[in-house]
């Protein structure tokens, strides 16, 4: 089976019922399908070939899942590039995937024109909006809407993910047909969507999370409704006037849904899923939104290398129990069925229950390897395991608690400390917002913790009061040693808080970088 499977039996069962919705665009699954074909069809009509990167520079929007289908069913590899990239870091990627073709939208002409200039082998360069006799609408409109003569195999790579690059380089992370097959059905059948679903998706689809998001419902049959981009007054009006059942989210983007003024106005009985990955949700919100939401909330747990890797499920989400039942809210819950998950220490034997280590994950929904980078492909990718980079521990039930990632502990006087720790600390202070903890030198004792936080609107704190608080509830040596108040902590595309850039101001001097 490969992915473009998908779309055509989606065509035949369920082929009257509501596939897409964006905007004032309402396709079924059935036209949504012969779109797709079209769009396959006028690629191929313009010489390009099963295999060849077809690339896109885009916001959210109809065409875009169009080219992703295209792929699906006859085999292009897919490379949906980060829009928010600067031109160079654009070329980069371009320069790395050697794209046949290239499709935009109006608002990225200037990074268009430059790849067209710039990248060896592009071919086809071909802008979205409807605007003369080489825009999309017409190129589909010339083609046929027949299912493509060619066909790709379970073990084609069907897309290119470029990582964020928050450890180096961005590296164009290689799926097969197969390994998103796996992970869209793990992901339908284990994380609460239920049928008939109408989902929502609002994260960018560049991001992997949002690609194998909309895969899993659609696994189900389900109704797309896709929005350009987050906007927390909107996604409450869509739920209510769609009646949104699933949605998938970065737990910021719940805390400004929560933040909504008027958000009580609105009627969201129909919502039954939400999905929230990218990061791990601070406990404090996390309650904050069940006792607004419900008992909806599923974590999802991978990267961009592993999809399949971990979720917590309602029913574990419990504000009331026992001290082991309760400490689960702050755990990335068990793996999925198929997925094998080891903690290491260093040396790589098996850590102790408990115990800290690396996070090693193995599972049929894991990449197949770095395009053109054997090398990080041989690191990352050892015996089958993808080493994640990540730390944390197992309790004797299999519930995975991630503590940090490896770059982001902070090494103080030879004690490891976590950042997820100080910042769970401080985020238990009612005048926190946000949170993020950082490494900054310090001549004593090499490194010294320091946190960034964000004060809700109307409250005060003091860098003293902050501090006291954090040893009242984490060992001393663990606590902040300076406080920074800022308005805003910088983010990544995907919700995740940008600590590098957090962390540059204090070690772009220094011989040795943290990061």
């Amino acid at each position: 089976m490969i992915l473009g499977d998908l779309i055509k039996r989606n065509a035949a069962l369920h082929g009257n019922r509501p596939g897409l919705i964006f905007e004032e665009l309402r396709y079924t699954h059935r036209q949504f399908a012969h779109r797709v074909y079209r769009t396959a069809n006028a690629l191929l009509d313009r010489g390009v070939r099963p295999q060849e990167r077809v690339a896109m520079l885009s916001r959210n929007r109809s065409e875009v899942l169009e080219v992703f289908g295209a792929g699906e069913v006859a085999g292009f590899i897919t490379v949906n590039i980060n829009h928010r990239l600067s031109i160079s870091e654009i070329e980069e990627i371009c320069r790395d995937a050697q794209p046949a073709a290239l499709l935009y939208e109006q608002d990225f002409s200037e990074a268009a024109a430059a790849m067209r200039d710039r990248i060896p082998g592009l071919r086809l360069v071909m802008r979205f909006e409807n605007a003369g006799p080489e825009s999309y609408e017409a190129a589909l409109a010339a083609a046929s809407d027949s299912e493509p003569t060619v066909h790709p195999a379970p073990e084609d790579i069907a897309y290119l993910i470029y990582t964020s690059g928050t450890t180096g380089k961005p590296k164009g992370v290689m799926y097969t047909h197969a390994a998103m097959l796996e992970a869209a059905r793990t992901l339908s059948h284990e994380s609460g969507a239920q049928e008939p679903v109408t989902a929502l998706i609002v994260m960018p689809l560049f991001h992997v999370g949002a690609r194998i998001e909309s895969f899993g419902f659609l696994f189900l049959g389900g109704t797309i409704v896709l929005h350009r981009m987050f906007d927390a007054a909107a996604v409450l009006e869509t739920i209510q006037s769609e009646q949104i059942t699933a949605m998938h989210l970065a737990p910021i983007m719940i805390q400004r849904m929560l933040e909504v003024s008027n958000r009580d106005s609105f009627d969201l009985r129909t919502l039954q899923c939400v999905h929230y990955a990218s990061a791990p949700m601070p406990v404090p919100l996390l309650r904050r939104a069940i006792a607004a939401f419900g008992s909806v909330f599923h974590q999802v747990y991978g990267m961009t290398e592993c999809l399949g890797g971990t979720t917590l499920k309602a029913h574990d989400h419990k504000l009331e129990g026992d001290d082991r039942e309760v400490a689960r809210l702050a755990s990335a819950g068990q793996p999925y069925s198929g997925t094998q998950l080891r903690i290491v220490r260093m040396d790589g034997s098996g850590a102790d229950p408990g115990e800290i280590g690396e996070i090693l994950i193995k599972s049929p929904a894991t990449m197949k390897g770095y395009w053109n980078n054997t090398a990080a492909t041989i690191e990352s990718l050892r015996d089958g395991w993808v080493h994640t980079q990540d730390l944390g521990r197992l309790d004797g039930d299999g519930f995975l608690y991630v503590v940090d990632r490896k770059k982001d502990m902070i090494i103080s006087g030879g004690e490891n400390i976590y950042s997820w720790e100080v910042e769970e600390a401080l985020r238990h202070h009612p005048a926190i917002a946000e949170a993020a903890v950082i490494a900054v030198p310090d001549p004593e004792w090499g490194e010294a913790v320091k946190a960034c936080v964000v004060l809700r609107e109307g409250m005060r704190a003091g860098q003293d009061e902050l501090i006291a608080h954090c040893r009242d509830r984490i060992a001393s040596y663990k606590k902040p040693r300076s406080v920074e108040f800022v308005a805003a902590l910088p983010r990544l595309f995907n919700g995740k808080i940008d600590k590098k850039a957090l962390r540059t101001p204090y070690w772009n001097r220094q011989e040795r970088q943290v990061s």
